[in-house]
């Protein structure tokens, strides 16, 4: 199975005053093959939506190439490129309503793409808005309406619409559930399943229930103040995690299925993810580390696999060297 997007050491900081470097996303190695969803997943503060806003030209990039089929993407978007790329990369934001303009109607919005990078006619674009309302589970009478008349769950299907109407091959979807209620996350991640099995999608998956991400993908990265600190499927980074980090993440995750036979231990994690502004040498994950050791302060461990006959299954940690 080949990439269809790849990231290669890539690497986003933000500059605030004269001397302070937030370190968003450090030397980040990730791929996401054709058809596949990677989930990716971490705490608040990992640097999880600034990688997937860099990956697909949101972000200028600080240093590190991402690859789109083989093609180095430009460092910095011009103009030109978002038009290029409008259609090969999308993205499905967190917050259903901060992310849709209060001022345009859901038909203005859900065609606006179309609008700018298609050489399709007014009735064109507006039989495939009615069209994609239909398939994300809204109806054509709702192209009049604003964004302020519908309920969480169904401004995030607006975005999806949004998203997919230019028919993109690769999809960041940044956290599309947090904001909903429980039963309408289920039918937000149906939808994006459904849509991805009949479009052929390829999607990386950003969130923080690591349940929910078991799910839905099929390959889970683990993110940790910007670095990965695992790879592998998603059965066994959740039902087997190999670093310190990940154990204690889907630990304190609840039980999806408490009558389960593949009983979790319950336990959280102790103090807060530290500031990206002032990184200590070492692994990043040693003062909160309950198995830390002395090389963990002082030497930086490598993402490599764990087990010679699955070289998708890596991490990055001295227990492992």
């Amino acid at each position: 199975m080949s990439a269809l997007i790849e990231a290669r050491s890539l690497t986003k900081h933000f500059q605030i005053g004269r001397n302070k470097t937030v370190h968003a996303v450090d030397e980040v190695s990730l791929h996401v093959n054709q058809k596949e969803i990677l989930g990716l997943v971490g705490e608040s503060g990992s640097g999880k939506s600034t990688f997937g806003k860099t990956l697909v030209g949101l972000y200028e990039k600080t240093s590190g190439q991402v690859l789109y089929k083989g093609k180095t993407l430009p460092r910095k978007y011009k103009p030109a490129d978002f038009q290029r790329y409008a259609t090969s990369m999308q993205m499905i934001f967190q917050d259903p309503y901060s992310s849709l303009n209060p001022r345009m109607t859901v038909g203005e919005i859900v065609g606006e793409g179309l609008k700018l990078h298609s050489q399709l006619g007014p009735k064109q674009i507006n039989d495939m808005v009615s069209e994609w309302l239909i398939r994300v589970g809204l109806s054509p009478e709702h192209m009049s309406r604003y964004p302020h008349e519908f309920s969480g769950g169904q401004r995030q299907r607006i975005g999806v619409a949004r998203a997919l109407i230019m028919e993109p091959e690769f999809v960041v979807c940044d956290e599309p559930i947090s904001a909903l209620d429980v039963s309408v996350q289920a039918q937000v991640i149906n939808l994006l399943d459904e849509l991805k099995s009949s479009l052929g999608l390829t999607l990386l998956f950003i969130a923080h229930d690591l349940s929910m991400v078991r799910y839905v993908s099929d390959r889970m990265a683990v993110m940790y103040l910007g670095t990965i600190v695992e790879i592998g499927s998603s059965d066994e980074v959740f039902f087997n995690p190999k670093h310190p980090y990940t154990n204690l993440l889907i630990a304190s995750n609840p039980e999806p299925d408490p009558d389960s036979e593949r009983k979790r231990p319950s336990t959280t994690i102790t103090g807060e993810i530290p500031s990206a502004v002032n990184v200590k040498p070492g692994c990043r994950f040693a003062d909160r580390c309950p198995k830390v050791m002395e090389i963990c302060k002082d030497k930086i461990p490598t993402l490599k696999p764990i087990e010679d006959e699955n070289k998708q299954r890596l991490v990055a940690c001295h227990l492992h060297d």
